[in-house]
Parts: structure tokens; sequence; C-alpha cells
């Protein structure tokens, strides 16, 4: 008794109150803290894993792409020095040393030149187009390197076709191991580009390709001014080549936005390639998502500070008595049930997540059979011993929290039950059966057997449309067809 008369006092005292008004914000803010905390790293998670995504698959078409037109050189290479082949006619050579890679979308020219730098084989046709490039950076170094294998060349311009591009090209070996010319294959950076356009980054996003000398092949956005740039030396891509593949924070030596950059090697090739997301557009929206939260909650604490130093005293007998009413008003005074009321507004919010989602539901309304001749035979108040008893018997036929049993009306009862389909539905009414089959009323001489239910059933399949009123009068159609049947049947 003393210990609740302190606490009555506790919570009536304007202290309490006082303190709850600075402690109930703070609270608020702590943890509302937290959760924008947990939200930014969400944020850096799913920018990490967007990246690691599209590095991936920017890196296999390259790569892929890459091999294909190797595979092609490695073959026109070994093809120039076969007798065989130089001894056949003009146009069944092409066919033997070109095949379709050649006339791929993205592919410029397919060449091979002698040792003087001359075209001696072109994929376009025969007699090959007229062309020297003994100058080129890539002739002039396998012609010094007989080990140099596949080279890729900075970006150039095509003086067959204009287009500026990137040349891929492999030695070409005589008999004896001197240098013979090479096979070359030229790629559009168009390729680049298209296959870039179609990864969306954000504003300040970007993908790069660079060789590992540090030349950039292409950018995202592309940046005349960049293709062809090299960045050797600087911080950023000493961290590119310090792994095969990885990830880190850093500022552009470019244009000094921060961004979160994942790399990787492509393939085998001396190819390094990045996809970068600026770190202000992986906060964008989280950032919107802060500021509107932190308006709401200055606000929520501000009103939650004020309510509570003016109405401190009254809030707890008011809880109190609004709980009680609201309890009242949603329960039936004889069965302790959940009255019609309840049971509607918990059918409507069933109902309404069952058509949304999808989900199962099944009703089943139940009715006393010959009720009123049990009134009129033994009086009103032993009619109310046995809806009480059969409150009883459908309250122990549930067992899942979210079935509601409920009398809707006289000797009316329903039993809701989400998610369950027809064959639940038919267990739990003949678990009813089974419980009333057990009631009696032994003062009044009513024995075991004698009190005997009908039940209607309805059972709404997931995924089906259906308006609730319906749904509600399929089963009390069913209620009547079982009534109609001679009763104590579903």
């Amino acid at each position: 008794m003393a210990g609740s008369n302190w606490l009555e006092r506790w919570a009536r005292s304007q202290r309490t109150w006082v303190a709850l008004a600075v402690l109930a914000p703070v609270l608020m803010l702590a943890v509302s803290g937290a959760m924008l905390l947990e939200m930014r790293r969400e944020a850096w998670e799913k920018a990490r894993q967007t990246a690691e995504n599209l590095l991936q698959l920017v890196e296999r078409d390259i790569a892929r792409n890459f091999e294909i037109i190797d595979l092609s050189l490695t073959r026109l290479a070994e093809g120039v020095g076969m007798p065989s082949v130089q001894g056949a006619d003009p146009q069944l050579r092409q066919l033997i040393l070109f095949d379709r890679a050649a006339t791929a979308r993205d592919i410029g020219v397919m060449l091979a030149l002698d040792e003087n730098g001359d075209v001696t084989l072109d994929s376009a046709g025969f007699p090959p187009r007229k062309l020297n490039n003994a100058d080129r950076s890539y002739f002039k170094a396998h012609k010094a390197d007989p080990g140099l294998g596949l080279s890729i060349s900075e970006p150039l311009v095509s003086r067959l076709t204009g287009s500026p591009i990137v040349v891929l090209s492999r030695r070409i070996n005589r008999p004896d191991g001197s240098f013979g010319g090479i096979a070359l294959a030229s790629l559009k950076l168009s390729y680049f580009q298209r296959l870039f356009n179609r990864i969306g980054l954000g504003p300040e996003g970007a993908i790069n390709l660079y060789r590992t000398d540090g030349v950039r092949l292409m950018r995202y956005p592309s940046v005349e001014a960049d293709i062809g740039a090299n960045i050797a030396g600087s911080g950023n891509f000493e961290r590119f080549l310090s792994a095969p593949r990885g990830a880190f924070v850093a500022t552009s030596v470019r244009d000094g936005v921060e961004r979160y950059y994942a790399f990787s090697r492509v393939g085998d090739l001396p190819l390094v390639l990045n996809v970068a997301l600026g770190a202000s557009d992986i906060e964008a929206e989280w950032r919107g998502r802060a500021i509107a939260l932190g308006l709401v909650l200055i606000s929520l604490c501000a009103l939650t500070a004020g309510l509570a130093l003016l109405f401190g005293r009254e809030l707890k007998r008011g809880g109190e008595m609004q709980a009680e009413l609201a309890r009242l008003s949603r329960t039936d005074s004889l069965t302790g049930l959940p009255n019609r009321r309840c049971f509607e507004e918990e059918f409507t919010r069933v109902f309404g997540e069952a058509q949304r989602f999808g989900r199962p539901l099944s009703l089943l309304v139940v009715d006393a059979d010959h009720f009123k001749r049990i009134n009129d035979r033994y009086g009103h108040g032993v009619g109310d011993m046995v809806l009480k008893g059969l409150a009883r018997c459908l309250a122990r036929s549930v067992h899942r929290p979210g079935d509601l049993v409920a009398r809707v009306g006289g000797e009316e009862f329903v039993v809701l039950l989400p998610e369950t389909d027809a064959a639940g539905a038919a267990r739990i009414a003949e678990r009813i059966h089974e419980e009333v089959a057990l009631l009696g009323v032994e003062s009044a001489g009513i024995g075991q057997g004698a009190i005997t239910v009908s039940v209607g059933s309805v059972s709404l399949p997931a995924g089906t449309a259906l308006e609730r009123a319906e749904f509600y009068r399929l089963a009390d159609a069913a209620l009547y067809e079982a009534k109609a049947g001679g009763r104590n049947q579903t």
C-alpha cells in the first residue's frame, strides 16, 4: 500500500513531468541520431554494392571483347607466316586470315603490316589499302621487344577512318625469329562510350579505363581533354595499382570531387578500370531524409515538452479513463469477447491486408441451434449461461494471436482466421463442434450434446479479388445452408 501511494505521488509530482519533458526529447534525439547513422551506413553499403556490380559488369564486357580481338590477331599473325596460306588465292586467303570478328560493329580496321610498316593484308578486301604505320609507337615497341605480346596503344585517330581508336597489336615473327611486322586491329572509342552510357552513376559519378602506365583510354562522362591524359604518379592511381581489385574513398585529382572508387584489373590485360560514385550523390537521398526527419523531430520534441509541462498531471488519469472506455466499447459485456464493433474494425483491417498482399483469409459464422427454445424453456438466465459456455468453446478452438473470436449479436458469433485457407478453416470448425459437444448446463439439466451449433465457413484464396461485404454475405449464406441441411454441421 505504501509503495502504491509513493508511485501515485511520483506520477503526480510536478518535478516528474518536468524531468520527463527534458528527458523525452533527449531520448528521441539520441534514438533518431542512431537511426540516421544507420541510414547513412546503409546508403554507403548500397553504393558499395552498386559500384561492385557495375565494375564487374563492365570489366567482363571489356575483357570478353579484347579476348575475341586478340584471338583474331593471333590467328592473323600465325597465318601470315604459313606458306600454304600465302600461296592461296587472295579471296580464299582473306577468308582464312580474317574471321567475322573483323566485321564487328566496333572494329575499325584489321591489318597486317610488314617489317617496314606497310600494309600487306587488309580485312576490308584485296588489294589492301595503301598505308604505312612505321612511325606509330606500337609498331616501334614490337620491333624493339620480341616478347611484348599483346600491345594496347594510347588513344589515336585512325589514318584510314578518321575515328578515335585504340590499337591492339601482336608481333609477326619470321621463321628465324626476326621481326616480320605486326598484326593489328583498331577498336573504336565509341565502343567504350556506348558501354559506359548505359550505366547511371549520378551527377558526379564517373567511369575510367586506364593502361597500367597511367594513360587514360576513356572516361565517362567523356571530356576530350581527358582522353589520353596520363595520371601516373598520382596518389589515386598508385592505389589502383596496389591490388588486383579494391575500393577506397578519395578526392579526384581531376576535379577535386570526393568519390567512392571501386577498381579492378581487366582480366590479364594491362588495363585498370574504376567506377567512381560521388560522395554527395551517395548521401543525397539520406541527407534529404535526415533534414526532413530532423525538422519533424524538433517539432515533436517541442510539442512533447510543451504537452508534458502543461498536461502532466492529467495525462495519466485521462489515459486510464480512455483505455477503459475503449476496452468497454469493444467488449461484449456478457461473454467478455470482442463485440461487433471490434470485429468490424479488425475485419476491415485484416481483409484489406489479405487483398493487398495476396494472403488467404477465412471467416466462420457460428450460430447456436434452437437457442430460442432454450430461452423459452429454461429462461434467459440459462440462455446467458449457454452463451458464455459457447464463448469459452470458441475461444479454446483457436490458438494463434491473430485469430479473433467475437460475439456479433444474440446467439451469433464469428471467428476471423487471417492467413488460413479452406482446409485450415475446416479444422477449426471441426474443433468448435468437438468443444460444443462437451458443453452442458448441469444446473438446468442440459447435458452434453444437447447444445449444438451451425457454422458457415468461407475462405478467400490468396490473390482473389472480392468485396468485403460480399465475403461476409457468403459466410452468412453458408450458415443458412448449414441450418437448412439439418443444423449441427458446417
